[in-house]
């Protein structure tokens, strides 16, 4: 449970596109969802060529009424979706990754839209969860997907998932993907019927005590013998939301995000939320 943000904003990125107003609009029903206030925040990049050793003259200067009827109009979707809802915005000078990382630093949770390379770059980088608005399925269910591998580095995003659940009034469908093992020696016989069997074990298991802890939220355990990306990838299609983990657990990982959260940042087809662990 994230507590040590209960009075942190619910931070959204939006650059005036479709894609940012529909991050807008998720955002503000996160914000209400969990009675936190809304910060819409528009970062004024510099055009490239804008160096420091050859400023363009009152560049920024010229960026800030643009921005400004930018912000004006998110914070009139966000009002309008939800009239009590305290919402501030802010514009900022910089590049918007560098913008919403430092942004994450004082909010709860980061939101921007499914276009562009931000959400990358943002999500496993900053501590708390990233949600990347892709468009749903028209299908889709009132069902919160969460990604599973049996690890202690995926504990973040399963409280988040559950949390999500609880908060939206949806079902949870924990995905846990599983592969038989490729050896490289002599061939040997394996009963991938009962690894399938030992994994499922496990996965109940671990998730006992979060099945107590969220008594009131709909809980199915979903084991399916194939390669992560595409098990989540297919469960996406009939989700409202998309929970996947980052480990982080260094340099390396940390700048190369995952596999598997990357792929859903670019396939998914519903919303993904990205939350780091951190060990």
């Amino acid at each position: 449970m994230r507590t040590s943000f209960a009075d942190r904003p619910i931070v959204a990125g939006t650059d005036g596109t479709a894609g940012a107003t529909h991050a807008v609009e998720w955002a503000a029903d996160e914000a209400h969802r969990r009675g936190l206030p809304l910060r819409v925040v528009h970062a004024a990049d510099r055009l490239p060529y804008d160096a420091p050793r050859y400023p363009i003259p009152d560049c920024y200067d010229r960026m800030i009424p643009s921005g400004r009827q930018l912000l004006d109009h998110a914070e009139k979707v966000a009002r309008d979706r939800w009239p009590g809802l305290e919402v501030t915005t802010e514009l900022a000078d910089g590049r918007p990754g560098r913008v919403l990382r430092a942004q994450a630093c004082r909010a709860a949770e980061v939101v921007l839209g499914g276009h562009g390379p931000v959400g990358a770059r943002l999500a496993g980088h900053v501590d708390v969860p990233v949600v990347v608005v892709r468009p749903a399925s028209p299908g889709a269910a009132a069902e919160i997907v969460a990604g599973f591998d049996g690890s202690h580095a995926a504990t973040p995003a399963l409280a988040y998932a559950f949390e999500e659940a609880r908060l939206s009034g949806h079902r949870l469908r924990v995905v846990c993907a599983w592969e038989p093992p490729i050896s490289s020696g002599p061939r040997i016989a394996v009963d991938t019927g009962e690894i399938g069997r030992i994994r499922e074990d496990r996965a109940r298991r671990l998730l006992t005590a979060w099945r107590d802890r969220f008594a009131d939220v709909e809980t199915e355990l979903d084991m399916v013998r194939a390669h992560p990306v595409s098990a989540l990838v297919d469960a996406s299609a009939r989700a409202a939301l998309l929970v996947v983990g980052s480990h982080g657990r260094n340099a390396l990982t940390v700048a190369l995000l995952g596999s598997v959260s990357r792929a859903m940042l670019e396939h998914a087809r519903c919303p993904v939320a990205v939350v780091r662990h951190n060990p």
